[in-house]
């Protein structure tokens, strides 16, 4: 019998913690589809466009948005400016056969309507989660409540991605108080190119911690 695809979902404890570049690191380490379902603020063509120029992916290698809007704003204010709402039924995972990385708007609470939070489509997906974390102050409060929201709703947990300058001690404690695995921290890199992902998806030994992760949560 064949094995399914691998598909994952990279949420962040917050806005502008790195998930597009931690997405980039896992659709290339992977070799996977990349897909950001819903996407606020689409100068330059937004995340999804990021990525694709990232990595120089080939159009079989990514999926459009269900719902792309302009203002950078929470997708449910950003939807409303445009007198547009956010149908949950239409973001469906895309049925293909290769492994798949789905990248969130923001937070797990963000709401992508007024009765609809994006945790609620995660619970709904239930895709194995990696969770990106800031490393420096504030990281701790933030991803524990992450952790903890998270599994109040019984939705898999792959691993945390830290992302950021090296900190003495906040992985260690996120690792121990959060019992979550660690499966990559990310520096600042000096060229932010697909060599440098490259580097550190080998150096760090993702790809064997992620499938490790994966067995685990299939025996559970």
């Amino acid at each position: 019998m064949n094995t399914p695809p691998l598909r994952l979902v990279i949420c962040g404890t917050d806005t502008d913690v790195g998930k597009t570049i931690v997405s980039a690191l896992f659709v290339q380490g992977l070799e996977a589809t990349y897909w950001k379902p819903v996407q606020s603020g689409t100068e330059g063509g937004g995340d999804r466009q990021r990525v694709i120029d990232l990595l120089e992916l080939s159009e079989e290698r990514w999926q459009p948005e269900a719902y792309a809007f302009q203002a950078p704003v929470s997708p449910h204010w950003a939807a409303e400016q445009e007198r547009r709402c956010i149908d949950p039924e239409q973001l469906q995972l895309p049925a293909i056969d290769q492994p798949l990385v789905v990248e969130t708007a923001g937070g797990l609470m963000v709401p992508l309507t007024r009765h609809w939070l994006q945790i609620q489509q995660l619970q709904r997906w239930q895709l194995p989660v990696v969770l990106v974390a800031r490393s420096e102050l504030g990281t701790l409060n933030h991803t524990l409540l992450s952790l903890e929201a998270l599994r109040s709703r019984h939705i898999p947990i792959l691993g945390l991605v830290i992302n950021g300058p090296s900190h003495a001690d906040n992985p260690r404690t996120l690792n121990e108080l959060g019992d979550v695995p660690l499966l990559c921290e990310l520096p600042p890199l000096e060229q932010l190119n697909a060599a440098a992902l490259a580097r550190q998806w080998q150096v760090q030994n993702v790809k064997a911690k992620v499938e490790t992760e994966i067995n685990r949560l299939k025996a559970s």
